[in-house]
């Protein structure tokens, strides 16, 4: 199997860990990662690194991303979602009925776009004092964590609906989409956009439709009965993500050696391919010469 980065389009129910194991066994090796966990309710797109280009994963990790996501205004979670127990509901009525929730509601949304600090989801995958903070949440404990500053480059309503909640609560469900930084939590938005309002909020759906460069149209469908996957190649990626550098075949060789070249000019990670086309290496500049900071391609 060639390396290169695979695209799942998870489904609901499947855990990431799920979609990894599975796919070693597909493509016949255990060295497969993917970059940024998507929750098993969640749904969209898993970006998997096959073989030596599960190392590009760390340059991927803080891409921004896009979301479709539905909020529900009039009750709150324990863990932000749908699959969480309600600990406050009826918060419709408390703000005022759904018309004065409605004429709020973009006021509010407004207020969680851009450069915000924002508290995590107590039930992510955090580390508090070497556990995760959802395990602590799972097994009874109260877990506080601390804000942290993230950008929401855009949050936009497409639909509100009003709708009853299977235990016969009046609620509003709204469609929204979401452009963000990497570590922006869509339940933590979904939570305080329900305090906002005072009419509590959690998340009842979600789908990932974009990780940097990448999004949902090269995806592959994975299910049960998936038997095959394509694999995006090492040169590929590197074209879509980073700025290209044509290398000469001395430039190449020293590279494929650990060696430095000339300077890129540029602050930013550059991706250094050979004249064939073939991947070399990435690259950043330090002390007027470009060093090579992942060799993808070793001599």
């Amino acid at each position: 199997m060639s390396d290169g980065l695979v695209l799942i389009d998870k489904p609901q129910g499947w855990t990431s860990h799920d979609v990894v194991a599975r796919s070693r066994r597909l493509l016949h090796t255990r060295k497969v990662g993917h970059a940024g966990t998507l929750d098993p309710m969640a749904t969209g797109l898993l970006v998997l690194g096959v073989d030596r280009a599960t190392r590009l994963l760390t340059y991927l990790v803080g891409a921004d991303k896009d979301y479709a996501a539905t909020i529900r205004l009039g009750q709150a979670t324990v863990t932000d979602d749908a699959e969480g127990e309600i600990v406050t509901t009826g918060g419709l009525d408390q703000a005022g009925g759904p018309d004065v929730v409605r004429n709020r509601l973009g006021e509010a949304v407004c207020a969680l776009t851009g450069e915000i600090d924002q508290v995590p989801s107590a039930v992510s995958a955090i580390k508090v004092d070497g556990k995760r903070s959802y395990a602590r949440v799972r097994s009874g404990e109260q877990v506080e964590l601390a804000a942290r500053p993230v950008t929401v480059h855009a949050f936009d309503v497409a639909d509100i609906r009003e709708t009853v909640a299977t235990d016969g609560t009046p609620v509003l469900d709204v469609d929204v989409s979401v452009t963000c930084s990497s570590g922006t939590y869509i339940r933590a938005l979904a939570r305080d956009l329900g305090a906002a309002l005072g009419t509590g909020g959690h998340l009842t759906a979600l789908r990932r439709t974009r990780v940097g460069p990448f999004d949902l149209t090269r995806a592959n469908a994975f299910d049960e009965n998936t038997l095959t996957l394509s694999v995006v190649d090492v040169a590929t990626v590197l074209r879509a993500a980073f700025t290209v550098r044509t290398l000469t075949e001395d430039e190449a060789r020293e590279l494929r050696f650990g060696r430095r070249i000339g300077a890129t000019g540029t602050e930013a990670v550059v991706a250094g391919l050979a004249p064939d086309g073939h991947g070399v290496a990435l690259l950043q500049d330090a002390d007027a010469r470009a060093r090579p900071i992942l060799v993808l391609d070793p001599a």
